[in-house]
């Protein structure tokens, strides 16, 4: 049943949305330069990789050294806009109408997370990830990885269709008042380096 609702949803969705994308991609070209999508390989269900989209939200720039500058200096008004909206997660939809992901789960983060989870911390691939998920609307990136990844297991242990329902619901209301967006003192969320095992 999650998976038919899953492919139901991004389908229509990407339909519903496609003049939406266009205004999008234009801007980026625009704002930003190409390329339009930021493509990364993240862990799926049980861990295994999937290439996942968004649409680009920061500048290639540089420092003398040549290596890029911190997020917070890369992200310009555009970026900023399409992050705070949750915009930049509609290419997602194309990963969950080709069963990478799903509408509701925990947030694909980086591979090299994996090896540095807990066992506990580790369940949090025991469903797909989503495009929303219990820790996105119980305090996203404004919360400690910790406490994220606590409330990604519960929601793997206790899964269900008007779990999901209240979630994405929640999120609704998240996205209008653009709450959680990055951590204290951080563009984004700085990274997880192991909380032990």
């Amino acid at each position: 049943m999650k998976r038919l609702i899953d492919f139901l949803v991004s389908f229509f969705a990407l339909v519903f949305v496609i003049p939406l994308i266009v205004v999008i991609i234009v801007a980026i070209r625009v704002r930003l330069g190409s390329p339009i999508l930021f493509t990364q390989v993240r862990p799926g269900l049980y861990g295994k990789p999937f290439k996942m989209f968004k649409f680009r939200t920061m500048t290639f720039e540089y420092n003398e050294k040549g290596e890029l500058l911190p997020d917070a200096m890369r992200i310009n008004y555009l970026g900023s806009l399409l992050r705070s909206t949750s915009l930049d997660e509609l290419p997602n939809l194309w990963n969950i109408l080709v069963g990478h992901m799903s509408l509701v789960g925990p947030r694909p983060l980086l591979m090299e997370y994996l090896p540095l989870y807990s066992v506990e911390q580790a369940k949090r691939h025991y469903v797909k990830p989503g495009i929303t998920g219990w820790a996105q609307v119980n305090g996203r990136n404004a919360i400690s990885w910790e406490d994220k990844f606590a409330l990604d297991v519960w929601y793997a242990n206790n899964q269900s269709f008007f779990l999901d329902l209240k979630i994405i619901l929640m999120t609704i209301k998240k996205v209008l008042l653009r709450s959680g967006i990055s951590a204290q003192g951080e563009a984004t969320m700085p990274k997880f380096t192991g909380s032990g095992k």
